[in-house]
């Protein structure tokens, strides 16, 4: 769910930029509960909700800061070698964390893995925030990637906002995402598709992986089962075959 990776010491962040990060991050992806469309793929919970599907990863600051306001959240304890992975590959003021699942969610304190997910900040080659992109890996996994054009324009600006903030207090975290995004264009160039990104003025746009050719992107791409009822309904039914 992080593209944090090992780097040096990020020294910027406290409990603070997180009290000010929430204050301005609340607004739902969608407008409904879009959780209930990738559940039945996903264990009967939201893609993002559970550890089998999407790992958490906080700063330390971000993790002390929730711990004050709830008990919701704990340390994420690795059971299989794909968690120990995502553990041990982590920056040493990051950890991996997990909540008590999506019947206990207390939506002021999810975290902003959890608020922004499956979305980062995309950063251009020039250095220049463009708007939001996804995590590709969950592409096949998570609804949301294939039904773009239901994302709110207020949530875009939101994040948008949240992460400038973090950035502010943090210059590394600018880094990481310039550095995902960079790997993003590194992939979807080896597919040969553009990379959609959904701006705060709400306009979803077409970008080359190569060059600096920007378009609006007026066809949504779908993916796995996502791409139409019936192949959702194949999948609901091999899933439910295969338990």
């Amino acid at each position: 769910m992080s593209a944090k990776k090992k780097k040096k010491k990020h020294k910027g962040q406290t409990q603070d930029t997180y009290r000010r990060i929430f204050s301005i991050f609340e607004a739902p992806v969608s407008n409904f509960d879009c959780g209930e469309k990738c559940a039945p793929l996903s264990g009967g919970e939201p893609l993002c909700c559970s550890t089998g599907g999407a790992i958490p990863v906080a700063n330390k600051a971000e993790f002390k800061f929730l711990r004050s306001r709830s008990d919701l959240w704990h340390k994420f304890i690795p059971m299989d070698a794909a968690g120990r992975k995502v553990a041990e590959e982590l920056a040493d003021n990051c950890m991996a964390m997990e909540c008590k699942g999506v019947r206990h969610c207390e939506r002021d304190n999810r975290s902003l893995a959890c608020r922004a997910f499956p979305f980062f900040p995309y950063i251009t080659k020039e250095g220049a925030m463009l708007g939001l992109s996804y995590y590709w890996d969950f592409e096949d996994r998570c609804w949301l990637i294939s039904n773009l054009e239901q994302v709110t324009v207020t949530f875009v600006r939101q994040a948008m906002a949240a992460f400038l903030l973090l950035m502010a207090d943090d210059q590394d975290e600018f880094d990481v995402y310039k550095e995902h995004s960079a790997s993003m264009r590194r992939v979807f160039s080896r597919w040969r598709q553009d990379i959609p990104v959904l701006t705060p003025d709400g306009d979803a746009l077409s970008v080359k992986p190569k060059g600096a050719a920007v378009s609006r992107l007026t066809t949504f791409y779908t993916h796995g089962p996502y791409q139409s009822a019936e192949a959702f309904a194949r999948a609901v039914r091999e899933n439910e075959e295969s338990r």
